[in-house]
C-alpha cells in the first residue's frame, strides 16, 4: 500500500506518521518555538498598557513578589509584581480593591498563560480609595483597636511634648507658638515626611520610637505624643490611614494626640488615637492649660481659702461673745463663798477665844489642886503603902529572873514546834482560801479550793468536790482531778 500523497495531505488527510516532502516550506516548531514567537508578538504588541480592574486572589511570595489578578464582569488576567515595585506601593494591596496598573504584557510559557507585569499600580479613583479605607476601617475596628474603653486620659500638665510631623512645615510653627501663649513646655519633635512613599512607615517608627525611650535616659520621655500634619486630599493624607500608623499609634504607651489635616478631615489614626484635635493649633491647646488661668484659680482658691478661715474665726468670735455675755460675772460667782468664808473665818476667831478662855478656867481650877504640900502628902502616903506591902526592889528583881530562866527553854523549843518548820524537810501544810490549817480530808473535801505551803511558796488547787467547781472549767470536764482520788 503506497503512501499518502502531498494532495491528500493538502486535502486534510493525515496519515499514521509525519511526512516531510522535498520543498515543503511549513516545517514543525516545537512548543518553546511557538512559546517565543507568541512572548515576543504580544510584548511588541503591548509594550506598554494601563488595566483597570478588581484585585483578586493577592497573595505573596516568600520570595517577596507579588501574585494577583485583575478582573472585571467579563475577563480576569494575571498580573505580577516584582519585589522592588512591590515595596513601593504606596497601599497595601487587597482583595476587592479596584486599581489601575500599568506594566507590560507577557506570557509565561510554564502554563499557556499571559499575564501583566505591573510597573506601578494605584487606586482606581476617589471610589476606590473611600471603599479601601472602610474596609481598613471595619477589620481594625472589629480587633478593638478603636474601642473607647481603651481611650486614655491626657495628663493634665504635660512637662515633656513629642510631636511627630515634618520639621519644615507650618505645622510645627503653629503648635510651638500657641504651647508658648498658653504654657511654655519642653517640646521634642521627630521629623518625618507626613505624604508619599515611606511616609507611613517613619510616623509609625516616630510614635514607636517615642514609646521606648526610657524613663531618666538622656533624652527626656515625653508624657504626651501630638501626631500632627496640615490639610490635604485624601490621597496627601492616606500616609495617616496606613495600618502601620494606626497600630504603631494604638500600641504607644504614651497617651497621643491625632491632629491631621482640618476639622473635615478625618484619618483612621484619628479612630486608634486617645484624642482627636480638628487642627494642630487645636491640639497643642488641648495638651495644656493656660497659665495665666491657672494663675488666678490659685490666686482664687488661696482667696476663698482665707475667706474661709477668717469666716469660721468670725463665727467663733461671735459665737464666743455671745456666749460670754450670758456667763455671770467672777465678783457674782465668787460672792458667795467669799461671804462664806468671812462667816467662817469670824466663827473660827470666836471659836478660838471661847475655847482658850474654857481651858484656862480648867486649867486654874487643876493648878488649885496641884498645891507642892498635897503632892508631898500623896507621895508620904503612897510610900507607907509600898512599904506595907512588903515589895522592894530586889524581890521584884528576883520574880523577874526566875520567870525568865523559865521562859528561855520555851522560846528555843518555839520555832521547832511552829507549824511550817516541817515544810523544810519536804512536808505541805493544807490551807482554805482563808489561810485556816485543814487537818482532815473530810474537812478537806468539802472546800472548794484548797492551798498547799511548801517552804518555797504556795500553791492553789482544787479538790474537785461537788460543793464548789473547779474555777478552770466552765461547765466542761476539769482538766484536773480530784486532788483526793475521787472519780
Amino acid at each position: 500500500m503506497s503512501g499518502p500523497s502531498s494532495l491528500d495531505r493538502n486535502n486534510g488527510a493525515s496519515g499514521l506518521v509525519a511526512q516531510h516532502d522535498a520543498g515543503d516550506n511549513a516545517a514543525p516548531l516545537s512548543v518553546s518555538d511557538v512559546s517565543a514567537m507568541l512572548k515576543r508578538v504580544v510584548e511588541d504588541r503591548f509594550g506598554f498598557v494601563r488595566i483597570r480592574g478588581e484585585l483578586s486572589g493577592v497573595k505573596r511570595a516568600a520570595s517577596g513578589h507579588l501574585y494577583c489578578s485583575l478582573k472585571d464582569e467579563s475577563a480576569v488576567i494575571d498580573a505580577v509584581m516584582w519585589k522592588g515595585t512591590a515595596g513601593r506601593l504606596a497601599f497595601k494591596p487587597e482583595d476587592g480593591i479596584e486599581v489601575v496598573a500599568s506594566g507590560k504584557l507577557t506570557t509565561y510559557a510554564g502554563r499557556s498563560k499571559y499575564q501583566i507585569v505591573v510597573e506601578s499600580m494605584e487606586i482606581a479613583g476617589e471610589g476606590a480609595l473611600l471603599a479601601l479605607l472602610e474596609k481598613t476601617r471595619a477589620r481594625l475596628a472589629a480587633e478593638g483597636l478603636f474601642a473607647p474603653e481603651r481611650k486614655r486620659a491626657l495628663p493634665f500638665l504635660p512637662r515633656v511634648i513629642g510631636v511627630v510631623t515634618s520639621p519644615t512645615g507650618a505645622v510645627i510653627r503653629d503648635i510651638l507658638h500657641r504651647l508658648a501663649d498658653r504654657f511654655p513646655s519642653h517640646v521634642l519633635v521627630w521629623p518625618v515626611l507626613v505624604q508619599g512613599e515611606g511616609a507611613a512607615a517613619q510616623v509609625a517608627a516616630a510614635v514607636d520610637g517615642f514609646s521606648h525611650l526610657p524613663e531618666g535616659g538622656p533624652v527626656p520621655r515625653p508624657d504626651l505624643v501630638i501626631v500632627a500634619r496640615g490639610g490635604g486630599s485624601i490621597e496627601d493624607l492616606w500616609a495617616f490611614n496606613e495600618e502601620v500608623v494606626v497600630r504603631a499609634i494604638a500600641a504607644s504607651t504614651i497617651p497621643v494626640i491625632s491632629a491631621v489635616g482640618h476639622e473635615t478631615d478625618t484619618t483612621l489614626a484619628d479612630f486608634a488615637a486617645d484624642m482627636r484635635a480638628p487642627t494642630p493649633t487645636a491640639a497643642a491647646e488641648m495638651a495644656v492649660p493656660v497659665r495665666e488661668e491657672l494663675r488666678n484659680q490659685i490666686a482664687d482658691l488661696a482667696l476663698r481659702k482665707r475667706r474661709s478661715i477668717m469666716r469660721s474665726v468670725a463665727m467663733g468670735r461671735e459665737r464666743l461673745e455671745a456666749r460670754t455675755q450670758r456667763l455671770p460675772r467672777p465678783e457674782a460667782l465668787l460672792a458667795p463663798a467669799t461671804q462664806r468664808l468671812d462667816d467662817l473665818s469670824e466663827r473660827l476667831r470666836r471659836g478660838l477665844r471661847d475655847r482658850a478662855v474654857s481651858e484656862r478656867e480648867k486649867l486654874n481650877a487643876l493648878a488649885a489642886h496641884l498645891s507642892l504640900p498635897l503632892l508631898r502628902s500623896h507621895a508620904a502616903h503612897a510610900a507607907e503603902r509600898l512599904e506595907r506591902s512588903g515589895l522592894s526592889p530586889r524581890l521584884a528583881e528576883q520574880l523577874l529572873a526566875r520567870a525568865r530562866d523559865r521562859l528561855a527553854p520555851l522560846d528555843r523549843l518555839l520555832p521547832q514546834l511552829h507549824p511550817d518548820k516541817p515544810l523544810q524537810r519536804g512536808f505541805a501544810r493544807v490551807t482554805d482560801a482563808d489561810g485556816q490549817t485543814l487537818t482532815s480530808r473530810k474537812l478537806a473535801a468539802t472546800k472548794a479550793a484548797l492551798v498547799l505551803n511548801f517552804h518555797d511558796g504556795k500553791l492553789p488547787v482544787s479538790t474537785g468536790g461537788t460543793k464548789a467547781r473547779n474555777p478552770r472549767s466552765a461547765g466542761g470536764k476539769s482538766g484536773q482531778g480530784d486532788l483526793f482520788g475521787s472519780q
